[in-house]
């Protein structure tokens, strides 16, 4: 439990530090375009890229900012295969008075940092919030069973891992117990919440009592206040 505790503050703290990464490069790229100098220019070259399993091609462009003042400056972005090809011909913009900030005129090159840090923050944030948010609304969930569910009591029949789950390698466990539904004679199989050590030793009752909702069944809660608490 503490392990899931600490991955979930950090999954969201890393979403939401990228998220804020992305906002701020989406800012700045706003800002550029605002007062951005537009200049004709020419790939001249294309530079390969290695890593472990891939390559990406990055244009070496060359462009004049000032007429018989030529500069050249590589595109911090790249591709497989190239966006772009030797001499093909292209829009430059820079910041006026700053060369150095010249960047090519096209949607990656000028949105790809923040769309890629904005993606992988949403996903990582996405994450972290929902191991916020499903605990709670379970809680919230077995909470409202409790004061307005039906109480039965259940045939305990064993302990079996959440193979589903793993986390630092291991598995959670589940106490597993069955109901016959009186009216309908529907047998009802309910499992208990995720369990971070082994029930067994602790289950001295062949029933466990299980909270429903009286109108649909599916909607349950094993009560295993019975167990002890696992230390911190």
């Amino acid at each position: 439990m503490k392990t899931f505790n600490t991955l979930r503050v950090i999954f969201t703290l890393v979403g939401f530090g990228m998220l804020a990464g992305a906002f701020f490069a989406f800012q700045s790229t706003s800002t550029f375009l605002e007062t951005a100098t537009a200049k004709p220019g020419v790939v001249t070259d294309l530079i390969r890229s290695r890593s472990s399993d891939s390559n990406a091609y990055y244009p070496i462009v060359r462009f004049e900012y000032e007429p018989g003042a030529p500069m050249e400056f590589q595109s911090s972005s790249g591709s497989n295969p190239p966006s772009y090809s030797r001499g093909e011909e292209v829009r430059v913009l820079f910041a006026p008075g700053e060369p150095e900030s010249a960047r090519i005129d096209g949607f990656f090159s000028l949105w790809g940092v923040a769309l890629i840090v904005g993606g992988i923050g949403g996903v990582f944030f996405l994450v972290g919030a929902g191991m916020f948010v499903v605990p709670a609304i379970r809680n919230g969930s077995a909470a409202k069973l409790r004061e307005t569910g039906q109480l039965v009591q259940s045939r305990y029949q064993g302990v079996e891992r959440n193979e589903g789950l793993v986390m630092n390698g291991k598995s959670p466990y589940q106490i597993v117990c069955q109901w016959q539904n009186p009216v309908t004679s529907d047998l009802h199989v309910f499992r208990s919440d995720n369990l971070w050590f082994d029930p067994s030793d602790h289950i001295s009752s062949e029933s466990i009592p299980v909270y429903i909702n009286p109108t649909n069944p599916r909607q349950y809660w094993v009560d295993t206040s019975f167990l002890p608490e696992l230390a911190s």
